[in-house]
């Protein structure tokens, strides 16, 4: 089975991050038995970094599609090629708060979300997506007519996966991170921290494990020191 995160900043991470695509891949390789793999056409931190916190991570567990600055309209018309050339089988994509920040309102955002599943099925029919909704943030926090479009957008995201998943290819919606808190759990009030890392990671993992039966209950693995 192949796996491809799917993301913004939140998702490729910066220089000393693990990231929680690191958090998922440790994960997999401890709950899942099945041969898999993570793919993607990129494996770099922000700005071509390499320098995860953990060394060790290695080079073809390091792969995504992910960018800083890069939204759902950025990602749709790059998921098609990305997941036929990787063969990816899942796709666990958090994507939307950059879109409606710097880009696109809640309908087109939400608009963009069906152009990226529309891709990714023509790319691959039988692809498998869970999507996490827009978490929170210092901008939602602070800013009231951001949070309400956050809050429109999420509802539009919810809607788009009832309507798109099919038995073929289904589609679930990851739940937002219960406790997530930005003081806490993010180092900018954006991006997260360790804590945070794992409280993403465990999202996915839990619609994996409750959904399809991949992998089992998150339990974060003991970093190296």
């Amino acid at each position: 089975m192949r796996f491809m995160f799917v993301g913004d900043s939140m998702t490729i991470g910066r220089a000393g991050d693990y990231t929680w695509r690191y958090r998922m891949w440790q994960h997999l390789s401890s709950t899942f038995a099945g041969p898999h793999r993570i793919v993607g056409p990129r494996s770099e931190l922000y700005e071509g970094s390499d320098a995860y916190a953990d060394p060790g991570f290695p080079e073809h567990a390091r792969r995504h599609l992910a960018g800083w600055g890069e939204g759902w309209q950025h990602m749709a018309p790059l998921i098609g090629p990305a997941a036929r050339e990787g063969r990816a089988d899942v796709l666990l994509v958090s994507l939307g708060l950059i879109d409606l920040g710097f880009y696109t309102d809640a309908d087109q955002t939400a608009a963009n979300v069906r152009r990226f599943v529309a891709a990714a099925r023509e790319a691959r029919p039988g692809i498998r997506m869970v999507l996490l909704p827009v978490i929170p943030n210092v901008r939602a926090e602070k800013d009231a007519p951001f949070a309400a479009e956050v809050a429109r957008f999420n509802e539009l995201l919810a809607k788009a996966v009832a309507d798109l998943t099919t038995a073929a290819s289904p589609i679930l919606l990851a739940a937002r991170p219960s406790g997530y808190d930005i003081h806490r759990d993010t180092y900018d009030g954006t991006h997260p921290n360790a804590s945070g890392e794992h409280r993403l990671a465990g999202e996915f993992a839990a619609v994996l494990h409750q959904a399809w039966g991949i992998g089992g209950p998150y339990r974060p693995a003991p970093q190296p020191r």
